[in-house]
């Protein structure tokens, strides 16, 4: 199968690919070993980028309405919280960091319509500390979801300099679509409805589009997996 790149890529790739014809251009008519070591080093450096911007297909792993993670990387955060901007109350949330070797295309969590988009301009923090997500420049993507409300917020990170967003308010988007993707290392974190409980533990690897990181409950059965959460806390 053909490498499938992500939306977004194009100035990366054509800079660098467009430095790199140049170099190579000189290495033929002036050939040295520095000129040599710089066409080297940008063809290295355009390989790199094709891998970071990859964006394989993805399909869940487990069938049922299911909440899947919206993202590639670690699990460093469980916990129950209050989201005000968007569910305005209680919710499950879980945070994931991606590395720069992750795939970074971001997908939704669960099938639902695009109610809420916002950009919210701030630092670039390292994207694993826990005050990174309040303080860093991030995006924020609210589903209305047949369960209720579901907030995605993409973090950008000392390297993520830009967060893309493909999605828009009243697009009806299914479980595992592209949102978005964030350029060179990140973070992101869904906030669930409190009825939820999750699938996943601290320092586990997941993966967008095809993990399940949390399933629905009753409300009968809320109490004992509030307990399950509050044990996970934090990494």
């Amino acid at each position: 199968m053909p490498l499938r790149l992500a939306r977004g890529a194009e100035k990366e790739l054509f800079s660098v690919g467009g430095l790199l014809v140049l170099a190579t251009v000189l290495a033929v008519t002036w050939p040295g070993w520095l000129i040599f070591l710089v066409v080297a080093l940008l063809a290295a450096a355009w390989g790199v980028l094709l891998w970071f911007f990859r964006h394989p297909r993805r399909a869940p792993e487990e069938e049922g309405d299911l909440f899947i993670s919206p993202a590639d990387g670690q699990v460093v955060d469980v916990e129950l919280v209050h989201e005000p901007r968007f569910l305005h109350g209680p919710a499950t949330k879980i945070g994931i960091f991606m590395s720069l070797f992750d795939v970074h295309v971001n997908r939704a969590p669960m099938s639902g319509r695009v109610a809420f988009v916002q950009h919210v301009p701030g630092r670039f923090l390292q994207a694993f500390r826990p005050e990174a997500a309040e303080v860093n420049e991030h995006n924020l993507i609210g589903l209305e979801t047949h369960h209720g409300r579901v907030l995605v917020k993409q973090i950008s990170g000392i390297l993520a300099r830009r967060i893309v967003c493909w999605v828009e308010p009243g697009q009806d988007l299914y479980t595992a679509e592209p949102l978005g993707v964030i350029k060179f290392g990140s973070r992101v974190e869904v906030y669930l409805p409190e009825t939820t409980v999750p699938t996943v533990v601290l320092g586990e690897r997941v993966y967008a589009g095809r993990t399940t990181i949390a399933r629905p409950v009753a409300n009968g059965d809320q109490d004992n997996d509030e307990d399950k959460i509050l044990v996970q806390g934090r990494a």
